[in-house]
C-alpha cells in the first residue's frame, strides 16, 4: 500500500475545513442552527476553543489517514463518491458513540440534526476523495 501522504494531509484539512462551512452557514440555510464541530469538542475539552479546532481538524486528518490505508482502494466508483461512501461510517460513529459522549443524545437529539451532520460529513468526504484521488499502485502491484 502507498499512501499519498501530502494529498492525504491537504484533503483532510480540506474536507475538514469544507464540513465546518457547511456547519457553520449551510445549517442555518437549512433551518438549524449553526452546527460548529470545534466549538462542541472544547465544551468537552473544558471550554478550550484552541483545543476544540486542533481537535476538530487531527480528526479530520486521522480519518483522511484511514480512508487512504484502508477505503480509498476498496470502495469503488469514481474518487469524490468512494470519499462520500467512506464518510457515511465517521457520520454513524459520531452519532451512536461520540454524541452521547459529549452528553448529547443518538442522533444529535433530532432527526434534522442528525442530516445536517450527514450532509457535513458527505461534504468531508467528497472533498477527501476529490483531493486524494486514485489510490496509488503498490509496488507489489507493479
Amino acid at each position: 500500500m502507498n499512501i499519498n501522504f501530502g494529498r492525504m494531509a491537504l484533503g483532510g484539512v480540506a474536507g475538514t475545513i469544507a464540513m465546518t462551512v457547511v456547519g457553520l452557514f449551510g445549517a442555518p440555510m437549512m433551518g438549524m442552527p449553526p452546527m460548529n464541530p470545534a466549538e462542541m469538542l472544547a465544551g468537552a475539552m473544558g471550554g478550550n476553543m484552541a483545543l476544540g479546532w486542533a481537535g476538530h481538524f487531527m480528526i479530520g486528518i486521522t480519518l483522511a489517514a484511514a480512508y487512504a490505508a484502508v477505503a480509498a482502494s476498496m470502495i469503488p466508483g469514481p474518487p469524490p463518491i468512494r470519499g462520500a461512501v467512506f464518510s457515511l461510517a465517521p457520520w454513524l460513529a459520531a452519532q451512536l458513540m461520540v454524541m452521547p459522549m459529549m452528553g448529547m443524545p443518538l442522533f444529535s437529539g433530532s432527526m434534522a440534526m442528525a442530516m445536517g451532520s450527514l450532509v457535513g460529513h458527505i461534504v468531508y468526504g467528497a472533498v477527501l476523495g476529490a483531493i486524494y484521488g486514485e489510490p496509488a499502485a503498490s509496488a507489489a502491484a507493479a
